[in-house]
């Protein structure tokens, strides 16, 4: 219950900061198995970052995820899910390797990007569904 509430809490915050350009705090949402399915079929586009506290690569691509997240406020929705804290929902994508990082469009699995890639890379992929 209490991840659903602060899933809805930082959506919400994330709207209104788009809404009147203070971009400034916007970072990945949080996202647990509890509040996957709620952030993914409520945003349009949605980039999800899965990740582990140990993954050395995973620590070399969150200042990207996070870029992306503050520069594409408003235009896309960006979250980041433990793997080893949400093992059902690494589970149901099949996550094998991380980082992975799954894009999502009007709550449908579009696209995928496994490793730490360069931002080019990662924004050349999100522009096709943005």
């Amino acid at each position: 219950m209490d991840d659903e509430v602060e899933g809805i809490r930082a959506r919400k915050r994330a709207e209104l900061e788009g809404a009147i350009g203070a971009t400034d705090s916007v970072v990945p949402m949080r996202l647990t198995d509890a509040n996957f399915w709620e952030i993914v079929k409520g945003n349009r586009v949605v980039l999800v970052d899965f990740w582990a506290e140990w993954c050395g690569p995973c620590h070399r691509i969150a200042p990207t995820v996070e870029a992306i997240a503050k520069d594409y406020a408003g235009r896309l929705t960006v979250g980041k899910l433990n793997t080893d804290e949400n093992r059902r929902t690494a589970e149901t994508f099949g996550i094998h390797s991380i980082p992975t990082l799954l894009v999502f469009k009007d709550g449908e699995l579009v696209d995928s990007v496994v490793g730490a890639v360069p931002r080019p890379f990662l924004e050349e992929t999100l522009q096709r569904w943005l």
